[in-house]
Order: C-alpha cells, then structure tokens, then sequence
C-alpha cells in the first residue's frame, strides 16, 4: 500500500471507531443509570437505546447520495457536527425525552456508508478489500472498548458526563477528517449518479436472495445484541454485581471469546465450511438465549449464556462482511454495504424498542423467547445446504 492510503486507512478507521464507540458505550449502561433520568420507565429507555438505530437506518441511504453530490468529506463532517449536537442535548438533559432527541440525531449523521465509499475512493482496487476488512474487524474491536470502558467512565463521571466524553469524539473525528484523511483526486471519481443506475442497483441487491439472507443475518444479530444488553445487566444488578464492576465480566469473556473464534475462522474456509460455522453459531445464540431464559438467576449460568453469546456474535461479525465481498459484484459493493449497513441499523432500533416493551411488561423472560424466535427463523431460511448464506 502507498503512504497515502495507509494514512486513508487509519484515519477514516479511526473516525469510524470513535463514533460507533460513542453509540456504543451507551448500550450497557442505559438501562441502570437511566432509571433516574425524569420520566424513565423501561420502554422509554429502550426507545433511548434503539432511536439512533431508527435514524441510522433512514439516513444511512439518502447520506451516502449526498455525499456523491456535495463530497464525502464534507459530508462526514456535517454529520459529525448533528452527532455533537445530539451528544450535547443528551448530556444537558435530565429527563429521558431529552436523551431520547439526542440519541435520533446521533443516528441522523449516518457516516457508515460514506466513509465506505471514501475508502474505495483512497484506495486502489486490488487493496480495497483489506481496507474494508479492517473497518469491519474495527467495528468488533469497538463493541468490545464500549462495553468494558463504559461502566467504569460512568460510575467515575455519571451518565451526563458520559455524553460529553461522546461529543468530544465527535470533534476529534472532525480533526482528523480535515487535518489527516487524504482528499480523493476528483478527476479518477468514477461514480454514477444517474438516478436510473441507483434505482436499478438497488433494486437487483433487494431482489438477491443470498443478500436477503445476509441482510436479515445482521439484522437479527444486532437485534440480539441490543435486546440481551437491555436485560442482561438488570439481572447482574439483581445479583448484586454494581453496574461499574460489569466490565470485569465483559472483559473475561471478551478474552476468551476472541481466542475461541480462531479455530472456527481458520476451519471456514471455503463456502461449505461457511455454511457449517455459519449454522453452528446461529445454534451457538439460540443456545445463549435458552440459557438466559433458564438461569433463574444464576451467575453461573448467566455467564454461560454470555461467553456462548459473544463466541457467536464475534464469528457473525467477521463471517457476514465478508460474504457481501465475496458474494456482490465489485461494481456494487458500495450499495451492497449501504443496504447491509441499514439492515444492522434497524436491527439495532428493534432490538432497542422491542426489548425496552417486554422487559416494560415486568419480565424479561419475554426477552429471551424473542431472541430464541429470531435465531429460529435465522436457521431455518439458512438450512437448505447450498453455497450461498
């Protein structure tokens, strides 16, 4: 690789990881710091949760259009600034209704697809799928900071003091779009924006049944994650575990999480192999789930279910990026990952929503029935033993 698209590489990487982590360190602390906010209930914290998924998924199209007309970098940086104002709102507040509206416009700067497409333009075709690699791989190593850092951030500083940490990475992502991230040379820009080509794009991804297997993939994957992060924790609180020392947990099982997966990625690897790892962990979550729903409490038991949870997840994470890559024409990658992007984006406002209702139904029991449902349905439109997901 050049000098200059390494400096692509690890500038729009960095921007990348400074926002998600932003989204989500959220995620395991909402839910037991939240209940003091005006207001809160369950639900409400739940919506809190997912709306910034809700508005993912809706910008994430019509932004990376934006960028093709008005340019990416430009682009990103007026969606980094709404991110920092939704952080500052969210940090103001003391009612839940005002972390809510911070929550909906973090999402609305829906960067993800844009900074894709910068990428490609950075980097040379035969380099572009290490590049995307890395920013998918970053996206896993993100989850894993967010949840161990956050409850020790918010126990020291609170939940307020947790949002403006956030909206100072909002900032340094703008300093580093505008002092470090190279400008793609516009004369090579071959993108179309004859709206005639968008529309049938899209319409020949919709149509692609393996996409449809790997879009409702990260759909359901995300779903879980935000659905388990909204009762999870309340269970450990149960058992007297405090809020800030979560992170020991979530560290332990990361580790030994992340060693566990090795073997199963250096096993898949052609497409029948795929197709067996890809089984084995859809089981693997409906496993987690069960456990979940039969722990009574047990801390056991609830560790079990959150060890067998992010072996799972964390093979999801590198095994469906990376079918896109191998099962989508390069001149459609960038939609591919827009349209892939959107489905994680509600998946999380699901899970977010749903979780924040059953669990408002005083048992989160219900929460762990509809994890089990999802990994039912996700294994039974992927039986069929053929070579696409």
């Amino acid at each position: 690789m050049t000098p200059k698209e390494i400096k692509a590489i690890l500038g729009l990487g960095s921007v990348f990881t400074l926002r998600m982590l932003g989204m989500l360190m959220v995620l395991p602390i909402l839910t037991s710091y939240g209940k003091d906010l005006k207001d809160a209930n369950n639900f409400l914290l739940g919506l809190a949760i997912g709306m910034y998924g809700i508005t993912q998924a809706l910008f994430q199209i019509p932004i990376g259009f934006m960028s093709d007309r008005f340019g990416r970098k430009k682009t990103i940086i007026n969606c980094l600034w709404i991110f920092i104002i939704g952080s500052i709102i969210a940090a103001s507040t003391n009612s839940i209704w005002g972390v809510i509206i911070g929550r909906t416009l973090q999402g609305s700067g829906a960067i993800s697809a844009v900074i894709m497409a910068l990428l490609t333009d950075l980097i040379c075709e035969k380099n572009r799928t290490k590049a995307i690699a890395f920013i998918g791989i970053s996206f896993g190593i993100t989850f894993s900071i967010s949840i161990i850092i956050s409850p020790i951030i918010t126990h020291i500083i609170g939940l307020h003091g947790l949002f403006w940490i956030i909206s100072l990475f909002g900032l340094l992502g703008i300093l580093i779009i505008k002092l470090y991230v190279p400008d793609p040379d516009l004369t090579n820009n071959t993108l179309n924006n004859d709206i005639n080509f968008i529309k049938n794009t899209i319409k020949n991804l919709i149509k692609n049944l393996t996409l449809l297997k790997i879009n409702y993939g990260i759909f359901c994957l995300h779903s879980l994650l935000i659905i388990n992060f909204i009762a999870v924790p309340l269970i450990m609180i149960d058992l007297n575990i405090p809020t800030h020392q979560h992170w020991k947990i979530y560290l332990s099982t990361l580790l030994i999480a992340f060693i566990s997966i090795i073997p199963f990625i250096i096993y898949a690897n052609n497409e029948y192999r795929t197709k067996q790892v890809f089984l084995l962990s859809i089981t693997i979550l409906f496993i987690s789930e069960l456990i979940f729903y039969c722990c009574n409490k047990q801390l056991l038991l609830i560790l079990t279910g959150l060890q067998l949870f992010f072996i799972a997840f964390n093979i999801m994470e590198i095994l469906l990026p990376s079918l896109i890559s191998k099962k989508v024409d390069k001149k459609y990658k960038g939609a591919a990952m827009g349209i892939y992007s959107t489905s994680q984006f509600l998946g999380v406002a699901l899970g977010g929503i749903l979780g924040g209702w059953l669990l408002q139904l005083n048992n989160d029991n219900y929460i762990f029935i509809v994890g089990m449902l999802f990994c039912t349905f996700w294994f039974l439109i992927n039986l069929k033993i053929d070579t696409s997901i």
